[in-house]
């Protein structure tokens, strides 16, 4: 029951959904005067402006697309109404160097997902990184809140996950899903979260109840950070669903050729 109650948080928390928004204005560390250092980080995990939908990029397949409409409508009333609220009175109480340092935090402690697959993937250059980085920013770094790493050996971060994995080897995406809270999904995706979810050292603490709020907190401080790029990409798309599919599937492509 555990083990079903954790891939059930992880569907819902582990990748905000908000991350597959682009963003179409300056970054706002740089406007804000925080230090390039943040402004860089966010660039890039989260600019998605040259992943902008090309008008030949190929049909994807999309067979429950009246269920997956339903669902994205859900997560943009909860987003609308509930989230946004929320992340406005976050953001109003802590300070966005704070809010990246909680974000550092959590990427660093989930280096066992992205160094498994570095290994499955025969990056050996990119896992030997990967722990290099984990050990330097777990100390110098106090516990992964500050990326001493990078800014001091210039050893960069790069996201692997299982869909990167598998889709490296050759698997398709299988068809669209949006999901839930989590947003938009592949068959192949969905099916790389689960096997990450029991590498996700959260979710191996013995007390559900903090699994849940941890992941819950990581989602709300993730999402806060870059709530202003869902708005950006729904407002200047003629079809959101169609708009927010696209930049998913393009942005995922990108993840898999690097």
């Amino acid at each position: 029951m555990k083990i079903i109650s954790i891939i059930l948080i992880s569907i819902l928390f582990l990748l905000p959904d908000l991350s597959i928004a682009k963003d179409l204005q300056p970054d706002k560390a740089v406007e804000d005067g925080i230090s390039d250092e943040y402004a860089a980080e966010d660039d890039e995990f989260y600019n998605f402006e040259e992943y902008e939908v090309e008008k030949n990029f190929r049909e994807i397949n999309d067979p429950i697309e009246p269920w997956n409409r339903l669902v994205f409508k859900f997560n943009d009333t909860f987003y609308t109404y509930a989230f946004k609220p929320a992340a406005k009175t976050y953001n109003a109480v802590v300070p966005e160097k704070a809010r990246i340092s909680v974000r550092n935090f959590f990427y660093n402690l989930a280096m066992p997902v992205r160094f498994v697959n570095d290994i499955l993937q025969f990056r050996i250059k990119d896992a030997g990184i990967e722990l290099t980085r984990f050990g330097v920013n777990s100390t110098l770094g106090i516990v992964g809140l500050f990326d001493v790493a990078e800014k001091k050996l210039d050893l960069k971060k790069h996201d692997e996950d299982l869909g990167q994995t598998l889709g490296s080897l050759g698997l398709g995406n299988g068809f669209y899903i949006v999901w839930p809270f989590l947003g938009p999904s592949s068959l192949r995706d969905t099916t790389g979260l689960v096997g990450d979810t029991f590498l996700a050292p959260i979710n191996n603490i013995s007390d559900d109840e903090s699994v849940y709020t941890l992941n819950a907190y990581k989602y709300l401080n993730n999402g806060a950070l870059r709530m202003e790029d869902y708005d950006d990409l729904k407002e200047s798309a003629i079809d959101p669903y169609t708009a927010f599919k696209d930049a998913y599937f393009q942005y995922r492509q990108e993840q898999i050729k690097k």
